[in-house]
């Protein structure tokens, strides 16, 4: 399995439009990926015990259910996958474990050999979206592709 991890992941696009994302945990890098899901997925439930500002502040304009409590295996129950993102890299390794145990695909934040898949840096205008990774090894690389690619969209829109 390790030497499948250095390769890179297919990229492929999804139809999050009625699906349920369950998001473990509720800071920073929560919040950056909730903030990309609002315009794709159709429910996203936030599991933690402390939800920083900036989620409360999303919860109040799109599909976003708040859980403030401790992460337990029945939250996994109707996910159809999994952000686990909290500051504990061993609450993050556990639901790895389970999601990969109950068939849910999952991202684990702090562990790369747990993930199923990749969050990507997205770029969307219009009908257009486009996700870039580094293959989960150089994630200011990735940023500045991204980057690239929002400023050639933009000019793109200007023509």
């Amino acid at each position: 399995m390790q030497e499948a991890q250095n390769n890179p992941f297919f990229p492929i696009f999804l139809n999050l439009s009625e699906k349920h994302v369950l998001v473990v945990g509720a800071g920073k890098i929560a919040a950056r990926r909730i903030r990309t899901l609002l315009d794709f997925a159709g429910k996203i439930t936030v599991t933690a015990p402390q939800i920083e500002e900036e989620i409360l502040a999303m919860a109040g304009k799109g599909p976003i259910q708040l859980r403030k409590k401790i992460f337990e295996e029945s939250d996994l129950e109707g996910a159809d996958m999994v952000l686990a993102a909290t500051n504990d890299p061993d609450v993050n390794k556990t639901i790895g474990v389970l999601c990969r145990e109950k068939g849910i695909p999952v991202n684990v934040s702090h562990d790369k050999t747990l993930c199923d898949f990749y969050f990507p840096g997205i770029v969307q205008k219009e009908n257009v979206v486009v996700g870039v990774t580094a293959s989960g090894s150089d994630h200011s690389q990735a940023k500045r592709v991204t980057e690239k690619i929002r400023e050639a969209l933009d000019e793109m829109g200007d023509d």
